[in-house]
């Protein structure tokens, strides 16, 4: 455990401590949070590659009381470096991407043209590779008894971390926070897309017993038959129903609860930062109009805290900074929303 004696709480963050300005490193860490700056498959705007990085910089700026969870971070929070050359990838494989994207906005097929095929074949092969990348990187450190949390990139980062934590756990459910459902089949022609996410996690994680959707309010034909389809595996609460049941009288908290009443014992967190109203997160790739504030999701996870449910690992996905890196306040809202789930994550002795 790492040496809190000269360590004042009270005082600037350290560029030269961890995330938070916290002095941990990963070995001292009970809590080790993953970054992965990917966004190869984004269908709108870029920059969640660099979310890690951003929200690492303005994590130095919280300070650390939280009246939820006091002194959690005491039990150490960690992130790992920032993998540059997995970025460097992703922002190649990007580009092959995006000719794909055009062509098909332009009414091609993208089966009719060779160069595209191979093309496509590549950004498959490589956005296989990073769900790989993920799964031997989070299973070492859950070889190690840390704690794990993932921050992306896309929302396709976090399927070979489930995949790791399904070796472990034989039933847990999700909990996805988001404006859209994510359950399309390889959207784009792209197999592990940023919007098939949870459509793969339920095909290729059986472990995964219960998807349960929060603040959905774009989706397609498509994943709203595989949501009516499988009642039994997933629950979609829709904005448009969680705003209309509170304009008739009905509790944010009542509602809370509901929610929490689908899941089972063992939970994950996906939290796609869109699922928030999008003033708190201009620059994420795709903002839609409605969504929560910052405080209506921590205190969903509050009650998930004190139903007693373990939660055994989250994602924090989907912030960007935009091109400029200084309109909005998207990496501040991501910082606050993940030492949240640090410190319930770590409050949870189990």
């Amino acid at each position: 455990m790492a040496d809190l004696s000269t360590f004042d709480p009270n005082s600037v963050g350290l560029t030269s401590n961890n995330i938070f300005g916290l002095p941990f490193t990963e070995d001292d860490a009970e809590l080790v949070l993953l970054p992965v700056p990917w966004e190869v498959t984004i269908s709108y705007r870029d920059g969640t590659s660099r979310g890690p990085e951003h929200i690492f910089n303005a994590s130095l700026q919280i300070d650390l009381y939280d009246p939820d969870v006091t002194d959690a971070w005491k039990r150490g929070i960690s992130m790992l470096p920032i993998d540059k050359d997995m970025r460097t990838k992703s922002d190649y494989k990007r580009q092959c991407a995006e000719l794909i994207i055009r062509h098909l906005e332009d009414g091609g097929i993208v089966t009719e043209n060779e160069y595209l095929t191979g093309k496509l074949k590549e950004v498959n092969e490589s956005c296989t590779w990073m769900v790989g990348r993920v799964y031997e990187q989070t299973t070492e450190l859950l070889n190690k008894g840390k704690k794990v949390g993932l921050v992306g990139g896309d929302h396709s980062t976090p399927l070979g971390f489930i995949k790791a934590l399904a070796e472990r756990h034989s039933d847990f459910g999700i909990l996805q926070v988001d404006a859209h459902a994510d359950l399309r089949e390889a959207y784009e022609n792209f197999t592990y897309s940023h919007a098939s996410i949870m459509y793969n996690v339920l095909k290729e994680v059986p472990q995964v017993s219960k998807l349960v959707q929060v603040g959905i309010r774009d989706y397609c034909d498509e994943e709203l038959v595989m949501i009516r389809q499988n009642p039994e595996r997933i629950s979609t609460w829709f904005d448009k129903e969680i705003k209309e049941r509170q304009y008739e009288g009905i509790t944010w908290k009542a509602i809370c609860k509901n929610i929490i009443d689908e899941l089972p014992e063992k939970v994950y967190i996906s939290f796609d930062i869109d699922g928030l109203d999008p003033k708190l997160c201009p620059n994420t790739g795709t903002p839609v109009p409605g969504g929560f504030e910052l405080e209506q999701i921590n205190y969903l996870f509050k009650l998930l805290y004190e139903s007693g449910r373990q939660l055994i690992g989250f994602d924090l996905n989907e912030v960007s900074t935009g091109q400029q890196n200084t309109d909005g306040i998207d990496n501040i809202v991501g910082a606050r929303a993940l030492y949240k789930m640090c410190n319930f994550m770590l409050g949870n002795n189990r």
